[in-house]
């Protein structure tokens, strides 16, 4: 039996058991019989449960969300899988017009049980139109639950979690984290509409918060940090909508410092809404320091590797922050 298991190995473990257990689950999506297009994740899914299951569409974003979107009104638990979140964009009706409202202009008679899987490309030379991390849009989208795990084994659990969910869910993935790799846990089912934060490293002289990539970037910092003698506590959101934010102020209440770490642009992003999300909510006298966010420019991402070595952050940005937070 293994011992450890990677991030997409995650994915792969949690399509392999809802397909097993819940005949009524079934993948459609671009590029899925291929390897290279959606990486380690889904190998040979399509050799186990057949290609009535695991069906490779035609290139249309709007088609295939809709589809999905009308067999999770018919009793399926469909997954709809976006190669890249980018070009999702062309479905946007489909998820936030569609199955984020039906549930409410019904009354909770119907509920689209559908798993939206875009997948975030970044890297690589890839430019503008190919490396969005677009998910402050859809967090801010009401009955679109939007889950964005940082460990291999949320990837595994919160994806199972949001397959058997009932609501429309938005599941996030980022192709920097497939091979992160951690001891290997066994499969228990969980609840999504209780999933909050979670520490993954104590600390006590500031708070990181973060998900999905920028979580690991965190971790990496807290462990510079700390030979340097600064100990930081690292949030892991796990869930960015709905945002629970009492284990993020737990943490500030008792560091006094934050410094919100995300992966897309500043302007109305993440990082601006666990921020003011935590100021709302605790005293001014608990701040040691201002709080501050981390995040890319505010600019489309560049296709030149120099450029892109700028653009985008590094463990060492979050260390130049939260060594000059210290100071103030």
């Amino acid at each position: 039996m293994a011992t450890s298991f990677t991030y997409a190995q995650g994915i792969l473990a949690a399509f392999q058991y809802t397909m097993r257990n819940y005949p009524k689950v079934f993948v459609f999506g671009q590029g899925l019989w291929s390897p290279w297009y959606v990486g380690a994740s889904m190998k040979d899914l399509d050799l186990e449960f057949g290609k009535h299951r695991v069906i490779d569409s035609p290139v249309s974003e709007v088609a295939v969300t809709g589809a999905a979107v009308g067999a999770s009104l018919c009793g399926y638990r469909p997954v709809v899988v976006h190669p890249r979140m980018d070009f999702m964009i062309l479905a946007i009706d489909q998820i936030v017009s569609q199955a984020a409202k039906w549930s409410y202009m019904f009354g909770g008679q119907a509920h689209p049980a559908v798993t939206i899987r875009g997948i975030i490309n970044r890297g690589g030379e890839q430019g503008a139109q190919h490396s969005q991390a677009l998910h402050s849009w859809f967090a801010h989208i009401p009955g679109l639950r939007v889950v964005m795990p940082a460990t291999p084994a949320d990837a595994r659990d919160l994806l199972i979690a949001s397959i058997l969910c009932d609501d429309p869910v938005l599941y996030i993935d980022d192709r920097w984290l497939y091979d992160i790799e951690q001891e290997f846990t066994p499969i228990v089912e969980i609840d999504l509409s209780i999933q909050c934060p979670q520490v993954l490293r104590q600390g006590s002289d500031c708070t990181l918060v973060a998900c999905s990539f920028s979580t690991q970037l965190c971790l990496q910092a807290a462990e510079q940090l700390a030979a340097e003698g600064i100990d930081c506590e690292v949030v892991d959101l796990r869930v960015i909508n709905p945002l629970h934010y009492a284990p993020v102020i737990d943490s500030v209440q008792k560091t006094g410092r934050l410094c919100a770490v995300d992966g897309g642009w500043k302007t109305c992003g993440l990082a601006g809404e666990v921020i003011a999300g935590v100021a709302e909510r605790i005293a001014p006298s608990v701040w040691k320091s201002s709080p501050r966010r981390l995040t890319l420019p505010d600019a489309p991402s560049p296709t030149s590797k120099v450029l892109e070595d700028l653009y985008y952050l590094k463990p060492s940005d979050i260390v130049a922050v939260v060594s000059s937070l210290m100071k103030e």
